[in-house]
Parts: structure tokens; C-alpha cells; sequence
């Protein structure tokens, strides 16, 4: 389904659908063209009236593309990422690619589900019309910033997330589950796949007079790369925070393994002497040593005497 947003000389925003208007603007008019669950038909569409290149058309049949930027002589062509949570476990994240296509006075953008960021970017368009007037650049500024901007509610809820599981670690307790720490490892990896390729795209575009992108409005994207380079060094940092957590997890497993060990090893060693006397004093003699009273109450005596005088030795050495 095509929506096209274009703003006249008179400066008023105008919002339609349908096919009619899914074209190269006239002089003087500045337009965004926005896709959604497209199909075949309709890139054959974009094809035939802007003479988009065929591979550029194939990657927008498939959504399964890297961030990129690549530049096909009238026009740029740009994939970005963003990411939408499926559930309150934070797993999967479900990733929101957005192809863009960056000409003269328009921007067509294809997508196959909604993308809150750019609705929100949409409707503000509506409304402040003035900023479609600063050039599609800049527009496109607008819709790259806002997907940017929805990482850190998911940061937020990571970053607490990872301090639930530094807490339960430190403090021992049994609640932290070694699963949980993976799955937090398996979305930060999944960001940072992501926010590596789409950093080095943003810092293209930062770049002063690079391609379609105005002096004025790089400066701009060179904001938009500066949240990209911290929150991929936040994801690294939040890595090596887990893979302590991790080390800290598995030390406190085996001195808990230890400790348990080495109870048992005492308590192995209490019990040796017992065997030891009962052993002994049990063997079969021509005169049994148990028909004196005396030998008797002796071995009796050193059953109770012994392991007892050993358990307060452990004590006091605190090995108990």
C-alpha cells in the first residue's frame, strides 16, 4: 500500500493514497513516498516510474539486508535497522528493517510491518510542515533519528535487566539462573550485529557534502551518529559487565561444590577412625576381646571419644 506526503511552494502538507502520485515530484514540490507490505507488483511499480536499480528492487523483496548505504548516480539507497520487543522477556527482538531511497526532492521508503518511529515521524510531518520544506534529507534525518531514539527504552530495560543479575550473583543467591544470562548475552550479541554495520552507514552520512545528503543536514546525521557510537560502546561495555557476571556465577558454583566437598571429606574422615575400631576389635579370635567388660567398655569409650575430639579439632581449625 503506497501513502505519499508532499509538501508544495505554498508550504501546506498534502496526504494521499493510492498509485497516482508515486512518481518523481514536480519542480518545487518536496515528496516522501512510503511502502508497506510490498509485493511484487508494486516494486515493479517503483521500477518503471523512477528507474530504481533491479538489485536495489531485489533487496526490498527480501528483508534480510544489513545496514547499508550505496549510491546509484540519481540516488542513494540505505537500509537501516531497528527493533520492536515481542514479548516482556525481552526475547526475540523482533527486527524492523527499513529500506530507504533518497533522490531528488523525494524519499521512498519500503517496509513490510509498521514502524512506530516512523509513524511518529509521519504524523509529525502533518503537522509541522516546515520540515519537509528543509529538504527529503533532512526528512530522512528525521525517521533515521527516531529509530535511533527507540533503542534506549530497550537499553533501559537490558541495562536493569543485567543489574537484577549482578545482585542475584554477588549476593549469592539461587534464583539467578544460568539461562538468564545467555539470553541476555543472545540480545546484546543480536544488537551489536546490527549497530556495528549501521555505525560505520551513519558516519558515512555525517560526512560533510557526502552524496544527497546537504552541508546543513549532516550535521544533523553526525548527531545521529554520535547516539549509534554510544550505544554500541554501551552494548560492548553491558557485554564484558555479563561476561564477569558469568565468570562470578561459575566461581560461585564451584566454591559452593568445594565447600560441599569438603564436608563430606571430614565427615569421611570422622567416621574412619569408627571404622577402624569396629573392624578391628570385630575380628574372630579364639577369645573374643568383647568377653572382658573391660576391652568392651574401652572400644565403646574410643567410638565416642574419638570422632568427637576430631569434630571439635575441625571446628576450632574452622574447616566445618
Amino acid at each position: 500500500m503506497f501513502r505519499v506526503l508532499e509538501v508544495g511552494p505554498n508550504g501546506v502538507a498534502t496526504v494521499s493514497q493510492g498509485t497516482e502520485r508515486v512518481a518523481p515530484p514536480p519542480e518545487g514540490v518536496l515528496r516522501w513516498i512510503d511502502l508497506e507490505k510490498q509485493d511484487d507488483d508494486l516494486l515493479e511499480l517503483l521500477i518503471e516510474r523512477f528507474l530504481f536499480h533491479p538489485l536495489t528492487i531485489e533487496d526490498c523483496s527480501h528483508f534480510d539486508q544489513r545496514p547499508k548505504l550505496e549510491e546509484y548516480g540519481q540516488y542513494v539507497f540505505l537500509v537501516t535497522h531497528g527493533f520492536r520487543l515481542t514479548s516482556s522477556e525481552l526475547e526475540p527482538l523482533e527486527v524492523l528493517e527499513l529500506h530507504n531511497f533518497l533522490g531528488d526532492r523525494y524519499l521512498v521508503t519500503v517496509h513490510v510491518e509498521p514502524i512506530p518511529p516512523l509513524e511518529a515521524v509521519w504524523k509529525r510531518l502533518q503537522s509541522e510542515p516546515a520540515l519537509v520544506r528543509r529538504g527529503v534529507d533532512f526528512v530522512c534525518y528525521l525517521v533515521c533519528d527516531a529509530i535511533v531514539d527507540s533503542f534506549f527504552p530497550l537499553l533501559d530495560d537490558i541495562a536493569s535487566q543485567v543489574e537484577d543479575v549482578e545482585d542475584q550473583v554477588l549476593g549469592q543467591s539461587k534464583k539467578v539462573q544460568l539461562t538468564d544470562i545467555f539470553r541476555l548475552k543472545r540480545l546484546l550479541v543480536q544488537l551489536r550485529k546490527v549497530l556495528a554495520p549501521q555505525r560505520d552507514v551513519f558516519g558515512l552520512l555525517a560526512k560533510r557534502g557526502e552524496g544527497w545528503i546537504d552541508s546543513h543536514t549532516a550535521v544533523y546525521f553526525r548527531d545521529v551518529y554520535d547516539h549509534v557510537l554510544r550505544i554500541h560502546e554501551w552494548v560492548e561495555g553491558t557485554r564484558d559487565l555479563l561476561g564477569n557476571a558469568l565468570d562470578a556465577y561459575l566461581w560461585s558454583a564451584s566454591q559452593r561444590t568445594n565447600e560441599i566437598m569438603k564436608r563430606l571429606t571430614l565427615l569421611s574422615a570422622v567416621f574412619m577412625p569408627l571404622t577402624f575400631i569396629t573392624g578391628f576389635w570385630g575380628q574372630n579370635f579364639a577369645h573374643l576381646p568383647y568377653q572382658s567388660n573391660w576391652v568392651l567398655g574401652g572400644t565403646v569409650a574410643a567410638c565416642v571419644i574419638v570422632p568427637a575430639a576430631m569434630t571439635y579439632f575441625f571446628l576450632r581449625s574452622k574447616w566445618f
